[in-house]
């Protein structure tokens, strides 16, 4: 009944406002779109009411129950990385810098070998729930668990984001709203997913909206591509011809021309990709190590061509979208801005039908996405802060799931004001630099964890803490923050992107605080490394990683 409530609140909330916004607004609302995306809501909040009769236990609430298949999984984890700020973030990117929007793509594809060679198969027989069972399994639970949750809350915020600016400037444009209505829905319907339906709600949330991007994107890419003859060379020809740019966008560094910025960006987006803490669950909701390992292919897949389809949607925008003043207001400004071109291309190659299917498929990217940041935050504050330190193991299940469902609150109305604080920004280049924050909090004492004897719970903490704090500062004084946020004249940090600086100086405390550690306990926690390599390679007793 509380699901049955929330939707007809959101429903009749959203009828209301728009009603009031299509007197204001200056351009007719899309009817076509509103429908779809009523449709979707009511669709995707019966999945929540079907996984909340099915989401008795923590086990379910956070993992599903291990119960995946490694096709389903990879399709899940596919959904999480074609999101709001690849679909619509990298579009963007190229239609106003061309080639090197492609920077954004590549570089998180680049992860995914990392994540199935690596990680991926000792991730699922060491760990539970969170990745901090993994780094914990050898370590001291307190300080491990606590560091590595602040870190996964900063990381899922962040991320939430790029994700909440996405869906605001996306139902802005579509319905006519308010940004601060339109970010005020997307947290109330993220806060029902995740409170109901748990990570089966967030998890087929994800599959159906995966299908449904995946094949809205490739009839994109096949309209623009027959409209040139389906001659790629001419498509490039016709954007060089109509950009402001010229032949310029063609050529790499129009968008980055500093080679410390573009290494710094490309390895956040690699490690940064392994170490974002809502992919990295994925993981633990499928039943054994060789179902993890089949994730990672599926989802490299649909990734690699999603990302490929991005090329043809990001160039035709260049075309369809930059010469068509219709997409234009008084001023010469992109209705709905930068970050609207794919939806405004889905208009000018399938008119208001089609425009209405990508807007709806589009929020869902972004629901589905939402759900799955702050599931993952919830859990790092229910499973690891609370049950696992504050309770020490002690706490029930109902106690745990109590928990994470008042952190789901909380999570949701601090992406709400941080959405608010970063309208203006790229959700693209938002999530470059979340990534650069997972390459620096995360993927350092995970890896660390995983493959080196010598690290200590001293070496662990310090590594997480100044690669947390070193890539919040760099970012706060990068030109991004310190500029483009809080207007100052000129940056303290000359660059972008924090990756390169703070993920080295993580390694390194890790390292040096470990190497220096010659206390008793760091000797026994090197002495268990064996036992834990042996685990990680074979699962063998990998149920016990449930002890935890």
């Amino acid at each position: 009944m509380k699901t049955l409530h929330s939707l007809l609140l959101a429903a009749g909330l959203l009828s209301a406002e728009s009603a009031l916004a299509a007197d204001a607004a200056a351009r007719p609302l899309n009817w076509n779109a509103i429908g779809m995306f009523l449709l979707f809501v009511l669709f995707t909040l019966g999945i929540t009411r079907w996984a909340a009769l099915r989401t008795r236990s923590t086990a379910d609430f956070y993992t599903a129950g291990g119960g995946l298949t490694g096709f389903q999984n990879g399709l899940a984890i596919a959904g999480d990385m074609i999101s709001a700020a690849s679909f619509l973030g990298i579009s963007a990117m190229m239609f106003m810098n061309g080639y090197d929007g492609l920077l954004y793509a590549l570089g998180v594809l680049a992860g995914w070998p990392i994540i199935l060679f690596l990680i991926a198969e000792r991730l699922r027989n060491l760990g539970k729930y969170t990745f901090a069972d993994v780094v914990s399994y050898r370590l001291a639970q307190s300080p491990i668990r606590i560091t590595a949750a602040f870190g996964t809350l900063t990381v899922a915020l962040m991320y939430l984001v790029a994700q909440m600016v996405g869906a605001g400037k996306l139902i802005e444009l579509l319905f006519g709203l308010s940004y601060f209505q339109a970010v005020m829905l997307v947290g109330v319907l993220m806060v029902c997913y995740v409170t109901f339906g748990g990570m089966l709600a967030t998890t087929w949330v994800q599959i159906i909206k995966a299908i449904l991007l995946l094949s809205g994107t490739t009839f994109m890419a096949f309209m623009v591509l027959k409209h040139f003859g389906f001659s790629t060379e001419a498509m490039f020809a016709a954007a060089t011809s109509v950009h402001a740019k010229g032949t310029a966008i063609m050529a790499p560094g129009g968008l980055l021309s500093n080679p410390i910025d573009a290494i710094s960006l490309g390895l956040g987006m690699m490690f940064g990709t392994a170490g974002l803490p809502h992919i990295l669950m994925r993981f633990f909701t499928v039943g054994n190590a060789k179902e993890a390992r089949k994730s990672v292919f599926y989802a490299t897949g649909f990734i690699g061509y999603f990302y490929l389809l991005l090329i043809v949607v990001g160039f035709g925008s260049i075309i369809m979208v930059g010469t068509n003043p219709e997409f234009r207001d008084a001023a010469g400004a992109i209705i709905g801005g930068g970050n609207m071109v794919a939806v405004h291309l889905s208009h000018a190659v399938g008119g208001s039908l089609f425009l209405g299917f990508i807007s709806a498929v589009a929020f869902a990217t972004i629901l589905a996405v939402v759900a799955g940041l702050a599931l993952s935050g919830a859990s790092a504050v229910s499973h690891d802060l609370y049950a696992c330190v504050i309770r020490k193991g002690k706490a029930t299940e109902r106690e745990e799931m109590r928990v994470s469902r008042i952190a789901t609150l909380g999570i949701g109305v601090l992406a709400v004001i941080l959405g608010l604080l970063f309208e203006s920004q790229n959700i693209a280049f938002l999530s470059g630099l979340v990534l650069a924050i997972a390459a620096s909090v995360n993927f350092p004492v995970l890896f660390l964890s995983m493959f080196w004897k010598g690290l200590t719970t001293r070496g662990a903490v310090a590594g997480s803490v100044m690669g947390l704090l070193s890539a919040i500062v760099l970012l706060v004084l990068s030109p991004a923050v310190w500029v483009n946020v809080l207007q100052h004249d000129k940056a303290l940090f000359p660059y972008s992107n924090p990756a390169l600086f703070s993920m080295s100086l993580a390694f390194f405390s890790a390292w040096l605080f470990s190497v220096t550690d010659a206390s008793q306990r760091a000797k026994e926690e090197r002495g268990r490394y064996l036992a834990q390599f042996i685990r990680s390679m074979t699962g063998i007793g990998a149920a016990a990683a449930s002890r935890h």
